[in-house]
């Protein structure tokens, strides 16, 4: 028999979790918290993770306790198992007992020998992005644990927190493209303001200048950003800066 059932109300609080946290990570972190507490017993002490994979690197963002993210770590090592089968496939892989499951030969196995023994997967809904997914994982040391109703019930929590987690995986991405123009900028400044030194000094075009400064490059074996840093500090007497708009 399963050691969890639905008679206990539904948690229903994503809204509120949400309106009361700082960012997505403290929000995950409060509903795999709230998950775990609610479905733990004395005899049963229940772990959560919240898995993400974002352009094939997969990592764990939060979890209610330590062996959770033991557990989680351990499957992205094997680099499959029921929760990362959640992701790939959008849908909920649930583990009825470790000991006897054929599935994931690498991974149940290993998950026994720390004491698990039941495993539920449950994707959430984070839009079209390639190569984007997540799933919360829900680790039992019972077999059987989760039934069909609170498999249900624990659908419907994720659904309601998936458009969260979707909202926080934009603005990641869009924080990283900012972040990834804003490095190549950095980049760039003292080469271009090096080129611009050469085309003064040379009286020539630009398309002139950079192959100088390749030219110089290659000659002396050092890379053509630091021989335009070089470049710059002799002539600007201190180290090139990038100015963005505010």
């Amino acid at each position: 028999m399963p050691v969890h059932e639905s008679d206990s109300p539904p948690l229903s609080r994503v809204q509120d979790i949400l309106a009361h946290t700082a960012d997505i990570t403290d929000f995950l972190r409060q509903f795999t918290t709230e998950i775990a507490e609610f479905l733990s017993t004395e005899l049963d002490p229940v772990w959560c993770a919240v898995t993400l994979l974002r352009e094939k690197r997969t990592g764990t963002m939060v979890s209610s306790d330590p062996d959770a993210q033991v557990l989680d770590e351990l499957q992205t090592s094997f680099l499959d198992g029921p929760c990362l089968t959640a992701i790939r496939e959008n849908t909920v892989c649930r583990v009825g007992d470790t000991h006897d499951d054929p599935r994931w030969p690498d991974y149940l196995p290993a998950a026994a020998q720390r004491g698990v023994r039941s495993i539920l997967g449950v994707a959430f809904e984070v839009g079209d992005e390639p190569g984007t997914g997540a799933a919360l994982n829900i680790y039992s040391t019972q077999p059987h644990s989760f039934s069909d109703e609170i498999t249900s019930t624990i659908r419907r929590e994720v659904h309601q927190a998936s458009s969260a987690l979707q909202l926080a995986v934009r603005l990641t991405r869009r924080q990283e493209t900012e972040a990834n123009l804003r490095a190549a900028m950095v980049s760039r400044t003292p080469i271009n303001l090096a080129v611009g030194i050469i085309m003064g000094q040379n009286q020539c075009t630009q398309e002139e200048a950079v192959e100088i400064l390749k030219t110089a490059s290659n000659h002396r074996n050092i890379k053509m950003r630091d021989l335009a840093e070089d470049i710059v500090g002799r002539t600007n007497r201190q180290p090139a800066k990038t100015h963005y708009d505010p």
